[in-house]
């Protein structure tokens, strides 16, 4: 195959990435692009997200206004475009590939399906025949009573378009279909008109299984997964991780056989989050996110390349290493406080926990729920990976600065 050619930043031949959303995890990639002397411009909604302060250059625009997207890219003509979140105008990215001003990755198809949960839903169960929930779509609050009537309790109520949980209930009764809708709307990155009803299935756990289509050595895409992520989420907000998660091996070669069967019909290069709930030796697709995985954060201290590392070098055409190199597990920090610029105290108190780490975004604005940092420790069984995690997680204290 042709040898891959990398330039060098801020010249004539750099290779230039721009990445649509940058947050901690596209923080992440960009570190991870910057050691490959790779060219990075970072994108965002609002100034200093964690991205901007380790690219080269950063905007900000409301990436879901094409003709505003498409100005940026023309003037800053990236060779590949990374979508970080779901809230892009993803049939500008479409046109874009098709005119071949950039490659998006993995593709503007993936993009544009994955950015709400019909599209996703849709191409796995109706397309794909992969076993998933039962769902119903509602656009009002009268098509959600309906559609909670012939779903049936306990459900699942999400917007169609949101990231990391937002906006997500469990209903349990007719009662709370209205304060469910209420939540939706206001958790909604794009669309509040519109959300999905998923029956409840009463899994043993859930997991993330990596999965990474990158270039082999004779030129054809490949496809490689890492251990299985478990992971423990609050109201769909994931709070805590660890790798690997045991599970028989018929439930780990069905869950391969399904991320493997979706991460296929999406295309292109990169790493893929791919969500499943597992019951014994049953397994369901959830979700897919084309995209590092804010579960798979706990590889930063597990695996020899984490999944940052893996999409940059995929999306670049270079080979990867899914290998395990340490059980570990991971513990978010929240905010806990509403205010701009705090500061972090108890740091030194985390660290002195064994075999721990602490990685804070740097996110210029505080809210008592959001992510704001996250401990990584390792041990020598998952369980004690965990308690480390959590305990370090514990020891950091937002304050006022």
């Amino acid at each position: 195959m042709k040898s891959i050619s990398l330039g060098t930043p801020l010249s004539p031949s750099a290779t230039k990435v721009m990445l649509l959303g940058s947050g901690e995890l596209g923080k992440e990639v960009i570190i991870a692009l910057q050691r490959l002397g790779v060219e990075v411009i970072a994108v965002d909604r609002y100034e200093h997200a964690p991205g901007h302060q380790v690219a080269h250059r950063a905007h900000v625009i409301n990436m879901a206004d094409g003709a505003t997207l498409r100005a940026l890219i023309e003037k800053e003509r990236p060779h590949v475009i990374v979508p970080e979140i779901e809230a892009i105008a993803t049939d500008m990215l479409v046109q874009i590939e098709q005119e071949g001003l950039a490659r998006v990755i993995p593709t503007a198809r993936a993009a544009k399906l994955t950015m709400n949960r019909e599209g996703i839903r849709r191409l796995a169960a109706e397309t794909l025949g992969l076993p998933t929930s039962p769902y119903k779509f509602a656009n009002s609050l009268e098509e959600l009573h309906s559609a909670v009537a012939s779903i049936g309790y306990p459900c699942i109520i999400k917007p169609v378009m949101s990231s990391s949980g937002k906006g997500q209930s469990k209903v349990d009764r007719s009662e709370e279909v209205q304060s469910a809708w209420d939540c939706a709307a206001s958790g909604s990155r794009v669309d509040q008109g519109r959300v999905i009803v998923e029956g409840f299935i009463p899994f043993d756990y859930e997991i993330t299984q990596l999965t990474v289509r990158a270039v082999g050595a004779d030129g054809k895409t490949e496809t490689h997964f890492c251990e299985p992520i478990g992971h423990v989420q609050v109201q769909g907000d994931y709070v805590e991780s660890w790798q690997p998660m045991a599970m028989s091996p018929v439930a780990l070669q069905r869950s391969r056989d399904i991320a493997k069967k979706v991460t296929d019909d999406l295309g292109g290069l990169g790493l893929f989050g791919v969500e499943l709930f597992v019951k014994g030796d049953m397994v369901w697709f959830s979700e897919v996110s084309p995209r590092p995985h804010d579960t798979g954060m706990v590889t930063m201290c597990t695996q020899r390349l984490n999944e940052f590392e893996l999409h940059a070098r995929a999306i670049l055409g270079l080979p990867v290493d899914t290998t395990l190199r340490a059980v570990g597990a991971s513990a978010v920090i929240y905010g806990q406080l509403e205010e701009k610029g705090i500061a972090f105290t108890g740091v030194d108190d985390a660290m002195r926990v064994p075999e721990s780490d602490i990685r804070l975004f740097g996110k210029p604005e505080s809210f008592k729920r959001r992510r704001m940092g996250v401990a990584l420790a390792n041990g020598k069984d998952t369980d004690e990976a965990r308690t480390r995690a959590k305990l370090a997680a514990s020891k950091v204290v937002p304050v006022k600065a």
